[in-house]
């Protein structure tokens, strides 16, 4: 009862199925939802990039505007991309159903696989990148920043129990926060930069470098900077979530998507750029640019919350995506059912939960490090981005719809980018901890394929084709004793009901001679007409007599059928259980996998 009040109070009363159509998404809200992902990702992407470039010498950080305009144009295609997906699909589901759809099964298991690996990365990610944003803030918060993180998860995790719409509303301010504050740092850094109203730029040490650039170590900071593109896909993931028309709001929600990431991801790469920045230490490329745009005033103070409300909050992005991809996986067989149910507040409660307790092992395990999580996170994203192209190409050959051809031209060309951002990642991740991914995927394949061949072996099992009529029970009652007392007797009296025709025994296992004749005057005066079998046991076992004499009744026949029924006390207080013998769990126990053998508890509760 007090479990139950604690979860009103945290979760919420339950919903009514009804209320479902209410809880849809508009547009304003869908953005922050599923947008707070690919949003954020700007706050870190940037660093990523000058990261790489800066172990070729400082020399080497002019080129990285040339990497961030590559990656806008690959997020520009993916984009629309997208959107010809979600107009193709408007039951939602993403690269899964295309691929499911187009590919075949392993393909589509492929990209589910991807998908659930890094939405559970983009929780640990996305919440580790923001409390760095806090701590370059107030570096006293360092050392605590795993616990920081741990609970920023968890209240994630509990906003999104309450459910979708109440939790998009409480994530929806923050993420226009961001943009806001990140548009104007940018907007006012370009104006005070053209007009010379920023004071000069304290000294930063270069550190030393290899000054020299190869396409190698161009390629690994392209790659680097291309987790500005994670969770792009998430619209089209959760197209059932928005209002009415799904397909259209989805599109617009886009379209809103590319250009903001777009404008805000060049505006940081260009001032990162122009106010020669250099990555590392405790501080983010954003906290510098934010320093040298506003001084150490509130609006600094400002641009630093912003960003750790949106990237912490990120995460919402996946708690609105994994559960809803996992409930279609279960429904599809390839995961465990309790994926498929919704909870009380209307949302997929057990798929919220895995994802944090997986998130929060990972943060964990990584000491919440942004930079050792990093090289793990983009790879699973990017298999769905070009498996997901590349099954909307096979489509628009299969179907030839209108305007087929420019349209396979736009999925062919995301396909092809995507593929060789996707080698690239693999490539140069692989051996900075990416090999984790590359060998969890195809684990998580194997487990889904296992779990669909146990579900289809089972349905088989259960199915009534080819069934003839079911044989005629032969109803052995079993009443397992140990002494004569009020509850062996509501036991007894249980057992005559189970079947007219039923043959109905009391069994007492003998360990003292002595005794037995006790137990069996008892019996005489109590036993309400049901004989008692008394089976030795030479070597005081309890348990082997009675299986061997449940062995003896099966054995003439598949039709026999044997319920033991168990007379069992139980105290008031939980400390008293033990004191006692727990002979009815070990019974219990012993019978569970038995054929023909049902078990069935009969509980005499002790007044004190």
């Amino acid at each position: 009862m007090r479990l139950t009040l604690v979860k009103r109070l945290l979760v919420g009363a339950p919903m009514p199925l009804a209320q479902a159509r209410h809880e849809r998404l508009g547009k304003a809200v869908a953005l922050a939802v599923f947008a707070s992902d690919p949003l954020s990702s700007v706050a870190y992407a940037t660093e990523e990039i000058l990261l790489v470039l800066i172990l070729a010498g400082s020399a080497a950080l002019s080129h990285s505007l040339a990497v961030a305009l590559g990656i806008a144009a690959l997020l520009a295609v993916v984009v629309i991309s997208y959107r010809q997906t979600v107009a193709a699909y408007p039951q939602g589901g993403g690269a899964y159903l295309v691929a499911k759809d187009n590919l075949g099964i392993f393909s589509a298991l492929t990209a589910a696989a991807a998908l659930l690996v890094d939405y559970v990365l983009t929780v640990s990610v996305s919440v580790v990148a923001g409390i760095a944003a806090l701590t370059s803030a107030v570096p006293q918060l360092h050392p605590y920043r795993v616990v920081l993180s741990v609970l920023a998860v968890a209240g994630i995790a509990l906003g999104n129990l309450r459910g979708v719409r109440e939790s998009g509303r409480l994530f929806a301010a923050p993420t226009y926060f961001f943009v806001v504050s990140i548009l104007g740092m940018v907007g006012y850094g370009l104006i005070a930069t053209a007009l010379d109203l920023l004071p000069e730029a304290p000294y930063e040490p270069h550190p030393p470098g290899l000054e020299g650039i190869g396409l190698f170590l161009l390629l690994r900071s392209y790659a680097a900077g291309c987790t500005a593109l994670t969770g792009v896909e998430a619209v089209s993931n959760g197209v059932q979530a928005l209002k009415p028309p799904e397909g259209r709001n989805a599109q617009a929600v886009m379209t809103s998507l590319g250009v903001l990431s777009i404008v805000m991801f060049l505006g940081i790469s260009y001032l990162a750029y122009d106010f020669g920045i250099i990555p590392g230490g405790d501080e983010t490329v954003v906290s510098k640019i934010a320093r040298r745009v506003f001084g150490t005033g509130v609006p600094y103070y400002c641009v630093q919350a912003a960003t750790l409300l949106i990237l912490v909050l990120a995460a919402n992005t996946s708690y609105a995506d994994f559960p809803r991809l996992s409930s279609i996986l279960a429904r599809d067989r390839f995961v465990p059912r309790q994926f498929a149910n919704q909870g009380d507040r209307l949302v997929f409660s057990n798929g919220i939960l895995i994802l944090s307790g997986f998130a929060i092992l990972l943060i964990v395990v990584f000491a919440g490090d942004t930079h050792a999580l990093l090289p793990l996170y983009a790879i699973g994203v990017f298999i769905s981005f070009t498996l997901s192209q590349s099954g909307m190409v096979r489509r628009w050959l299969r179907l030839r719809e209108k305007g087929w051809r420019w349209r396979v031209w736009v999925n062919g060309v995301g396909a092809v980018v995507t593929g060789v951002v996707l080698l690239t990642l693999a490539v140069t991740k692989f051996g900075e901890g990416a090999w984790i991914v590359v060998v969890v995927i195809p684990l998580l394949v194997g487990v889904f394929m296992a779990m669909r061949r146990h579900y289809d072996e089972v349905a088989a099992e259960l199915s009534l084709e080819g069934l003839e009529g079911p044989p005629e029970f032969q109803h052995t009652v079993l009443v397992p004793i140990g002494d004569v007392h009020r509850g062996v007797v509501r036991a007894v009296q249980y057992a005559k009901t189970l079947a007219p025709t039923a043959t109905v025994r009391a069994v007492f296992v003998e360990t003292d001679p002595a005794r037995t004749a006790k137990v069996e005057e008892k019996w005489t005066k109590w036993g309400l007409g049901v004989p008692l079998v008394v089976l030795t046991s030479p070597y005081r076992s309890l348990l082997r007599p009675l299986l061997d004499y449940i062995d003896q009744i099966q054995s003439r026949g598949d039709e026999q059928m044997v319920t033991i029924v168990l007379p069992e006390f139980l105290p008031r207080r939980w400390w008293q259980h033990i004191v006692h013998n727990q002979t009815a769990l070990l019974i219990k126990g012993a019978l569970l996998f038995r054929k023909n053998t049902v078990v069935a508890d009969v509980p005499y509760l002790l007044k004190r």
